[in-house]
Order: structure tokens, then C-alpha cells, then sequence
């Protein structure tokens, strides 16, 4: 069983999750096609700005491969964007912590500054926020989709209706909770 099969197949909270993808994506995708109009040299660490973050072109080539990443997950939707901008919010945050080490020495190939550093830490949280939206919490509401996919038996003593499977979806079976 994967863990898809757990997680609901559609949901209102699908809007959230593509919106957030695509907006990411297509900030990421600009940024990487404006140090491509800038002709800058793969390692290049000479300090040249775009938009107020140093860049060279390995960094706009990574920030265009995220920013189409993240604009299929937005395209795709459902379960997929919201995995996929939890996985890429986290990456962001962890790059942001590795290059606030690099920062100043010679294993900074991507030219990360501090102004890189801070966006990479908002754009990841920005991005994780979109991913774990009505998902990741200790008081989800009782018709959250994701609470009653987790909550099953006590879903149907309080009446709560499951969420209509969208045509031609493979049904699902409720995660079983090994009895202690």
C-alpha cells in the first residue's frame, strides 16, 4: 500500500496547494530567466545582483528546474502539489542553512549571499506553508478530509460524510490502527 492510497483523492483544499505551486513556480522560473538574460557564466562568483540575490547560471538553471517543478505539481494539483511543495519548502530551508556555512568560502559555487540566504528560508517556509495547509495539524476539523481519512470509526459515530470520490477514482481503504 502506498501512501497515496491513504490520502484523499480530492478535496477543497486543492486550490491551496496548486495556487502556491504555481505562484513559487513562476517566481523561481522569472528569477532564473532573468540571470539567463543576464549571460552569466555557470560558477561564476563574481557578486553580479538580479533582483537583489547574487546568481550565476548554475543558480538559474537549478531556480528554472524548481520553478517548472513546481508549475507541473501546480497543473497536477491535488495530493501531488502538496507533497511536492512540502518537499521543495523543506530543500529550500536545508539550502538555506548549508549556504549560510558557505557563505565566503569556496565551496559557494551557487554564489549564495546573506539576501540569498534569507529568501531561501522565506521562500521555503512560504512554499511548506502552501504543502502542509490542512494537513499537518493537532486540531483539524472534524470535516477536514485528512481527519477523516485518519479518523475513520469516529468519523462515522459523529455522522461525518466522507468526501465524494471523483469519477473514475480507485477507491480507498481507511489506514488500520494496530490495537494496543
Amino acid at each position: 500500500m502506498n501512501l497515496r492510497d491513504e490520502l484523499p483523492v480530492d478535496h477543497p483544499l486543492n486550490r491551496v496547494y496548486r495556487v502556491g505551486a504555481g505562484l513559487c513556480g513562476l517566481l523561481l522560473l522569472l528569477f532564473g530567466c532573468l540571470g539567463f538574460a543576464g549571460s552569466l557564466a555557470a560558477f561564476s562568483t563574481d557578486g553580479r545582483q538580479i533582483a537583489g540575490l547574487s546568481t550565476n547560471g548554475l543558480l538559474s538553471t537549478i531556480s528554472v528546474v524548481v520553478g517548472l517543478l513546481l508549475i507541473v505539481a501546480a497543473f497536477i494539483g491535488g495530493n501531488l502539489a502538496s507533497t511536492v511543495n512540502t518537499v521543495v519548502g523543506v530543500l529550500f530551508v536545508l539550502s538555506g542553512f548549508v549556504h549560510l556555512f558557505l557563505i565566503g568560502r569556496s565551496g559557494n559555487i551557487l554564489d549564495f549571499g546573506m539576501s540569498n540566504v534569507i529568501f531561501s528560508f522565506l521562500m521555503g517556509l512560504l512554499i511548506m506553508t502552501f504543502g502542509m495547509y490542512g494537513r499537518v495539524s493537532g486540531g483539524l476539523p472534524h470535516d477536514n478530509p485528512y481527519w477523516i481519512r485518519r479518523h475513520p470509526e469516529q468519523a462515522a459515530r459523529e455522522g461525518v460524510a466522507r468526501p465524494a470520490l471523483p469519477e473514475g477514482a480507485p477507491a480507498v481503504r481507511p489506514a488500520r490502527i494496530p490495537e494496543r
